[in-house]
């Protein structure tokens, strides 16, 4: 296209003008002064607002033309031909009085101009197309200027305030532009096609003339870059969209900038006073991020989706420059993290960002763990008289708080103005709470950090806790029933009595129900006799004992169904 290095072709055909040298007299050329000779007349007809540079002796012009006599009879025009007429002014190519009538002109101005015979063609003319002694007017409108000696003009009319990075030779970029002729007329442009334009600087890719406006550039900079046409497409032009000798301008805005030896940066934000723990390969976290290009433009956001992004760090799971910017981190730490697309993705690109696009993500570390870890139990305060400790089998009842690594409270029993409560060890609290709480004293407070695979997993609790969710628990233990021994829902605090069924048959008819059992059982418990298992439906407890004593199913127990705990090992309900 018309960003990259010219190649050559055939020179066109030579064209049909008729300012050419045809008896030894030149066709038109730039003079040093407006009108210079009295004799030729110059209405300058259309001026542009704006004209940073005339027609000078010794300049390059491109320009469309229609010749007529004085009644208005037309012997020649370039727009016949559909090309400009492309000379250098003053150096004798042109007749004199066109020399002289093209100084001082502007691009896009237009000139209409009277030849007198003496500055054209004179008392010969031409044969069969300019009679001797004719009087020539030329419609002139100025397309291009250019000179020899010009070089690539850089013009820039936005700079960001911030610019930590210039373009240097060897580096790719990305950028949008609208490419144009010096007379305004649009000849190509990445925004049309929706895609911008993507390159190495310096290397022979572009252009020299681009190579070298280029350089320099910020991310977010916009530049007008003029490039004469012998640092450009030269004589030929492109042979498609660009004439030969054409000076072109690009209205480029820079999107994108990196070098393939770039690695990631990593610029810190918000670091958290205090760091007990870093990320490490091999870690799980969870974090929200912002994903934008370098212009700004944002491709994703996990705050979009109320979601962190949760996964494994140096493990592949992830781009590589983010698997290497994610390692360090603390818990609530924010970074901003800078990866060049071959640490990204790539060339092809994915979804919404193109191919060869810088990516900044800027983070938020919520939470990470290893899936090693086990619990972290911290005590804040202890009673004097911590002597008797939680174990399995014990009810408690207990205060707590629950929130995430990052301070975001999930419950509170404070809260709510009751106290929770469960038996430890029988499955009424995820294993790290049931493990938190071991060997804990009445009055005692401490904190429990339970990662997910100790706690609700992956899945989390819909509405409630996140998956792969890190839980700090707060704790106060206010009540501990000392339990059972294992494997016992009820024991007796006394001698066993040595006729037992007969005392729970009270009707002495040999059968005990149900009713009987239990207003026994009952009984015993209420004089400190026996203990059933805190915690635990009292009346499921006893239904249960009896249902083990009645083998045969039958609604009742006979004294040959009767077995205690030490009688019959695989039940332990007496």
């Amino acid at each position: 296209m018309a960003l990259g290095a010219r190649g050559r072709r055939p020179p066109p055909p030579p064209l049909l003008l008729l300012l050419l040298w045809v008896t030894g007299q030149a066709a038109p050329v730039a003079g040093l002064g407006l009108g210079s000779d009295p004799e030729l007349q110059i209405e300058r007809r259309s001026v542009p607002d704006e004209c940073p540079r005339t027609v000078r002796s010794g300049d390059f012009v491109r320009y469309h033309y229609v010749g007529t006599f004085p009644d208005g009879h037309k012997f020649d025009s370039s727009y016949d031909r559909d090309s400009t007429f492309n000379v250098f002014v003053g150096k004798g190519q042109l007749i004199a009085g066109m020399d002289q009538a093209l100084v001082g002109m502007c691009v896009n101005e237009r000139r209409f101009v009277k030849i007198p015979p003496k500055l054209a063609y004179g008392s010969e003319g031409v044969s069969g197309v300019i009679p001797p002694d004719s009087v020539l007017h030329f419609d002139v409108l100025l397309m291009d200027i250019w000179n020899s000696e010009d070089q690539v003009q850089v013009h820039t009319y936005f700079k960001p305030p911030s610019c930590p990075r210039t373009i240097q030779v060897s580096d790719f970029v990305r950028y949008h532009y609208n490419g144009t002729f010096l007379d305004g007329t649009l000849f190509d442009s990445s925004h049309n096609r929706m895609k911008t334009y993507d390159t190495y600087v310096g290397i022979g890719w572009l252009i020299p003339g681009m190579d070298k406006g280029l350089l320099g550039m910020c991310v977010g900079e916009k530049r007008l870059i003029t490039i004469p046409p012998f640092l450009a497409y030269g004589e030929d032009g492109d042979g498609k969209d660009i004439p030969g000798q054409a000076s072109l301008v690009f209205d480029v805005a820079l999107l994108d900038l990196h070098n393939p030896k770039d690695g990631i940066s990593v610029e810190n934000k918000v670091v958290p006073e205090h760091c007990e723990r870093r990320s490490q390969s091999g870690d799980f976290l969870r974090y929200h991020y912002n994903g934008t290009l370098l212009d700004g433009t944002l491709f994703d956001s996990s705050y979009s989706r109320n979601r962190t992004f949760d996964t494994y760090i140096g493990q592949g799971y992830v781009i590589p420059g983010m698997d290497e910017g994610l390692l360090g981190v603390c818990i609530g730490e924010k970074r901003r993290i800078v990866v060049p697309p071959h640490l990204g993705y790539g060339e092809d690109g994915r979804g919404k960002i193109p191919g060869s696009a810088v990516l900044v993500f800027d983070i938020h570390v919520i939470d990470f763990h290893n899936p090693s870890d086990s619990i972290s139990v911290t005590s804040h305060y202890r009673p004097p008289d911590c002597s008797v400790l939680s174990k399995k089998g014990d009810y408690l009842k207990y205060h707590y708080n629950a929130s995430l690594l990052d301070g975001t409270l999930l419950d509170s029993t404070w809260n709510l103005g009751k106290t929770y409560n469960i038996v430890l060890g029988s499955g009424q609290v995820v294993l790290g709470m049931d493990m938190g709480l071991r060997e804990m004293c009445v009055g005692e407070k401490r904190t429990v950090i339970i990662p997910p695979h100790l706690g609700y997993g992956e899945a989390g609790v819909d509405g409630e806790v996140p998956g792969s969710a890190v839980l700090v628990f707060d704790i106060e233990l206010l009540e501990l029933v000392a339990g059972l021994p294992e494997g016992y829902m009820f024991i007796w605090n006394d001698e066993v009595s040595s006729n037992l069924f007969e005392e729970i048959d009270k009707d002495g008819n040999g059968e005990v129900l149900l009713e009987e059992f239990s207003e026994y059982i009952h009984a015993q418990v209420a004089s400190g006799r026996g203990k059933l298992a805190p915690g635990f439906d009292a009346e499921m407890i006893v239904k249960n004992m009896f249902t083990n004593q009645d083998r045969n199913a039958d609604g009742k127990v006979t004294a040959e169904e009767f077995k205690l705990k030490d009688q019959e090992a695989k039940h332990d309900e007496l």
